[in-house]
Formats: C-alpha cells, structure tokens, sequence
C-alpha cells in the first residue's frame, strides 16, 4: 500500500502516546475573529498589544472572554504578563485542520471504545490508515446516556460530532450509541475487542490488507 507522508505522521501520532500539550488551533466564535482581525490589522506579527486596547469598545467581561478565547484556541500568545502578539494566520489556518482527536480523547471522563475502521486502524498497527487532513473520521462507541456529555467534550475543541453517521472537511467524530461497552487497551486507547474487530475486517473485502496483518501478528483465533 502506499501511504503519503501525512498518514505516516497520523499514524506515528496515534501510536506513540504524548507526553506534552501542544498548541492546539481552534475554531473561534465570530467576536473572536473580529478581535483578532483587529489585533493583527494594527500590530501584524511584530507588535505587542494589551487588553487595554479593547477599554473603549467593549465591557471589561466581554474583553477579559475575548482575550481568554483567543489565547485558549492559539490565536494570539503572550509576550509577557501583560501584552501578547497575534499568531501566524498561516499557522491557525493549517492548524485548524490537524490531528487532535487522538490526544485529546485521553482526557475524557466516560467509557468508549473506537470502533468499525478506526479499530482496524489501530489493532493493525496502523498498517491500514485511511485518513488524511481533508477527511479524518473517527468511529466511536460511547453508553447511550452519555451523548450529551461527548457532543460538549469535542465541541469544547470544535470537533464536529455525528451520530451514527455524518461526514465533514477536515477531522470528525461519528459517534455510536450503545447499551454497554465491552472493549480493550492497546496504545492508551479503549478498542472494539480484537475479536470484534476482526469480524468487522472480515466482513469488508477492503480490510483484506489489515485483516492479514491482524491474523499474522495475533494468530488465527483472535480474542
């Protein structure tokens, strides 16, 4: 199979667990855009501003929300204690497209295990990647009584969110409701057990590839 750099990338990203926060680029709200088109209009990326500059067009609570959503989503970034500079527009833009999902779900409260083509991604070590920055799904099992709480978990990072099914630009969540969930660990994630995984490769002559990966590195009784 051939694979493009940037699968390689994903793939890398999925298997070896983080051990730092990087800056993540988000969508913003558009009073936020507005500010920041403000801020880079008079400063570009050279000059420092302050808060202050907003004292005579909005409240102090709406400036103090402004300037903690810009900062939160890697718009702007501090320069010291009091003043910032405006980020790379360039830099946001591509970053609005990158991988999050694979960190970020760690740091989820509730019980899920992916599912369908993101576990035959991760049981074949990768060796199967279908994904790139134009579309990027990943396929979740999460407890039916916990929707809500998993649309407010990514929207937090504005990841769009289906249920069932849904497609979008860029990376998605389609999340799968279910009774209970019966999963397993492998790279610091929750998986459909390999068993399950299995079943949904043998069943899609696309997954040959991966399925054969799977039966040589597990064995042909995969549990």
């Amino acid at each position: 199979m051939r694979f493009s750099i940037i699968l390689m990338m994903v793939a890398e990203r999925f298997k070896y667990r983080v051990t730092y926060r990087v800056t993540m680029y988000n969508e913003i709200p558009y009073y936020g855009l507005r500010a920041y088109a403000l801020f880079f209009s008079r400063h570009g990326l050279k000059e420092e501003f302050s808060q202050s500059e907003l004292d005579w067009i909005v409240g102090q609570s709406m400036k103090k929300k402004i300037f903690a959503l810009l900062l939160k989503n890697g718009w702007i970034k501090k320069n010291s204690e009091k003043t910032y500079k405006c980020v790379n527009p360039e830099k946001i833009l591509r970053g609005l497209l990158e991988f999050k999902i694979p960190e970020i779900i760690k740091e989820s409260k509730k019980s899920y295990a992916f599912t369908g083509l993101s576990a035959v991604e991760i049981w074949s070590d990768y060796s199967y990647v279908q994904r790139g920055k134009e579309k990027s799904p990943y396929y979740i099992k999460v407890l039916k009584k916990d929707i809500n709480y998993w649309k407010a978990f990514f929207g937090k990072y504005r990841v769009p969110v289906y249920v069932n099914k849904g497609s979008t630009i860029g990376e998605f969540v389609v999340l799968i409701p279910v009774t209970g969930i019966k999963g397993a660990e492998k790279d610091g994630f929750m998986i459909e057990t390999l068993k399950e995984t299995r079943k949904i490769a043998e069943g899609n002559d696309f997954y040959a590839y991966p399925l054969n990966y799977i039966k040589e590195k597990y064995g042909t009784i995969a549990s």
